[in-house]
């Protein structure tokens, strides 16, 4: 059984930062690759931001040059560091990553609210 547990969200003014923390455990071989998506309501859940196990990252259009997305595969943990933030980026947060037991399975964390207040 394997768990992402998602931390770091919040209530933030406009131009504020937030760091999220996931944090995977459990029965746990390899991780391959972590990403940041968000709901937003009434919306669809997108991708935000996404890291290989070897640290190539891509993001959303939306948030290029303000978030950042980073991981400690020591920690088995993934972080996203979000600058500048927008009202536009209110959503739930979730954590995904493809973890590694004896198959490969896709998880999620239970998600953390982030809220941005003009």
């Amino acid at each position: 059984q394997v768990q992402l547990v998602e931390s770091g969200g919040g209530l933030v003014q406009a131009g504020g930062s937030l760091r999220l923390s996931c944090a995977a455990s459990g029965r746990i071989r390899r991780i391959n690759d972590m990403g940041w998506y968000r709901q937003a309501p009434g919306k669809q859940r997108e991708l935000v931001a996404s890291i290989t196990s070897g640290g190539t990252t891509n993001y959303a259009d939306s948030v290029k040059g303000r978030f950042t997305i980073s991981r400690d595969n020591a920690k088995n943990t993934v972080y996203l560091q979000m600058n500048s933030l927008k009202p536009e980026d209110t959503a739930v947060y979730y954590c995904n990553g493809d973890i590694q037991w004896l198959a490969t399975h896709s998880y999620w964390g239970q998600g953390t609210r982030v809220t941005v207040s003009s």
